[in-house]
Parts: structure tokens; C-alpha cells; sequence
């Protein structure tokens, strides 16, 4: 098959182990930047474009779409889609996962464990914001936010109704969630590719800190999943319509809460810690995949 990634880094582990993967396999890999590729619309023929030549036809695309470039990046992958190649995610998908609120909105309407969530715009709205969630302490997230950046554990109701004045007044769009006190610093990242989970690592914040993330010092190590965990992990994924994603889940006194389903998560902490070829499964999965989707879509290029 003919591979396109979407990447704006060819050197990520991320990237770099899924083109060894697919070669490894005889495929044809090539890394685009979608930053790069510009689209040809139009009722006739569509195409995409790249340093002044038009790309040729993929039978699969990879997005490995940052945050920061959400639009563009679901732009050019539409554009793909359009063109009758197979996405591992559709960008319908990525979109969904990619608005927190939404999603969390998507999650509850599917009866998903979540931690209690408040919204609101106005400033005299918050100390009902802080008794919706159980009170301090409670964290407070940007809806932007990424890697664990724009996340405040705010200790007390005074702090927390300054932190939620402060971003209101910046008009950011920020969540209040309940603190589960009872994770204690770690939750669980779960691996879903199509109707499994294919690994599974728990992320430890470090000491003095309660973000898990293993870009701010977090550390991961496996760990055996319940029955209910890996239920909630493939429901939450199919309910983004992901085919791959990242389900981030807390262990708490009422069963698995989801943090986030992330439409992109990285592969070097979970094939480290799982000690697994993650990219050689995707792989095999696009190769299971791809076909069948061909042969339903025949034709509809251009």
C-alpha cells in the first residue's frame, strides 16, 4: 500500500516508528507536513497539493495531527477522505475528540463515567460553578489546553474563585472538575485500536504534583485492567468514532471515570512501558482496513 502520515516532525517516535513499521511491511511511506499540502476543491476533481506538484493518490492516511494546527490539519484530511483514501481516523472524529466540552457533553449522553464537569461564562455564576463540582479542592482546566498545560488544582474556594476570575477576565474558556482525591496523582492510559485495548500503562505524577503527564516528569509502568475499565476505554472510543485513541481514565471510589480521549496519542510510553509493536498493530489494522473500505468507496475519487 501507498501511506501517507501526517506529521509536521518526521523525527518523532511517534512518526518514526510507524514508517518503520509499514516498510517493514513493503509499504510506501511518505511524512507530510499538513502545514505544506493546499487543496484543490472543486466539483470535478479533487487534489491535494505540495511544493508546487500534485500528490498522488494514498491508499491510507496516518494523521498525527497536532492541537495547535486542529483546523488546518482536519482540513487537508478531509481533503484525503474526499479523495477515497482511508483514514485510521476520520477527521469527523478527530474534530469531536479535539473540543473537550463536547466531548465530555458525548461521553455523558452515553451513560460514561465522568468526573462531575460545571461550565459557565459568567463571573457570578462561580461559587454555584464550585458547589456543582463538590467544592475545593478542584481542578480547572483551559479547553485548549494540551499536555497537561492550563490545568490548576485550585486548594481552596477562595483560590479557586480567583483562578476562574482570572480566566474569565482573560476570556479563556476554562471547566471546573470534581478532584479525585482518591487516584492519587495517577490515572490510566489505555490503548484502543478498533474494538480492543492493546495496552494499557499507569501514568504516576511525580512527587508534588498532580499531573500525570510523562512530558512533566510523570512515570509509567503496566498495569492489569478491570473488566469495567476496558468496557469504558472501547466505548468512549467508539462514541468519539475513533479508531485509535488514547482513553485517559481515573480509578476512583464509583468506577472508572474518562479524563480525555485523545485522537492522537503517543506511542513511545505505551510500547515501553507494554513492551508491544503498537505500530506494527496499527499497521496491520490499516492493511485489514483499508481494503474493504476501496472496494465500498470504487469510483468515488475525484
Amino acid at each position: 500500500m501507498r501511506i501517507a502520515i501526517l506529521s509536521r516532525n518526521s523525527n518523532l517516535y511517534s512518526t518514526r516508528r510507524l514508517v518503520e513499521a509499514a516498510r517493514e511491511r513493503g509499504h510506501q511511506v511518505d511524512v507530510l507536513n499538513p502545514l505544506s499540502c493546499y487543496m484543490n476543491i472543486n466539483a470535478r476533481e479533487n487534489s491535494i497539493h505540495r511544493h508546487g506538484k500534485e500528490l498522488p493518490y494514498y491508499d491510507c492516511v496516518i494523521p498525527r495531527i497536532g492541537a495547535s494546527v486542529t483546523f488546518y490539519g482536519t482540513a487537508v484530511l478531509r481533503q484525503f477522505e474526499m479523495m477515497g483514501t482511508y483514514p485510521l481516523n476520520e477527521s469527523v472524529a478527530i474534530s469531536r475528540s479535539r473540543d473537550k466540552l463536547r466531548s465530555l457533553q458525548l461521553l455523558s449522553r452515553k451513560g460514561i463515567g465522568l468526573p462531575t464537569t460545571g461550565f459557565a461564562d459568567q463571573p457570578q455564576d462561580i461559587p454555584d460553578l464550585i458547589d456543582m463540582v463538590g467544592g475545593a479542592p478542584l481542578v480547572i482546566k483551559l479547553l485548549e489546553g494540551t499536555q497537561g498545560i492550563g490545568v490548576v488544582l485550585a486548594e481552596t474556594a477562595q483560590a479557586a474563585e480567583s483562578v476562574i476570575e482570572a480566566f474569565m477576565g482573560m476570556k479563556a474558556n476554562i471547566m471546573v472538575q470534581e478532584y479525585i482525591r482518591e487516584a492519587g496523582g495517577a490515572d490510566i492510559r489505555c490503548f484502543v485500536l478498533g474494538d480492543k485495548v492493546i495496552a494499557a500503562m499507569k501514568r504516576q505524577a511525580k512527587e508534588g504534583e498532580f499531573r500525570s503527564n510523562l512530558h512533566r516528569g510523570g512515570s509509567a509502568s503496566l498495569i492489569k485492567l478491570s473488566p469495567a475499565e476496558r468496557q469504558t476505554a472501547i466505548k468512549a472510543a467508539k462514541t468519539m468514532g475513533l479508531n485509535v485513541a488514547g482513553v485517559d481514565i481515573l480509578r476512583s471510589n464509583h468506577g472508572p471515570l474518562v479524563m480525555e480521549v485523545n485522537s492522537s496519542p503517543g506511542l513511545e510510553g505505551i510500547e515501553t512501558a507494554s513492551e508491544k509493536d503498537i505500530a506494527g498493530q496499527i499497521i496491520t489494522f490499516l492493511e485489514n482496513n483499508a481494503k474493504a473500505h476501496k472496494t465500498r468507496t470504487k469510483g468515488s475519487r475525484g
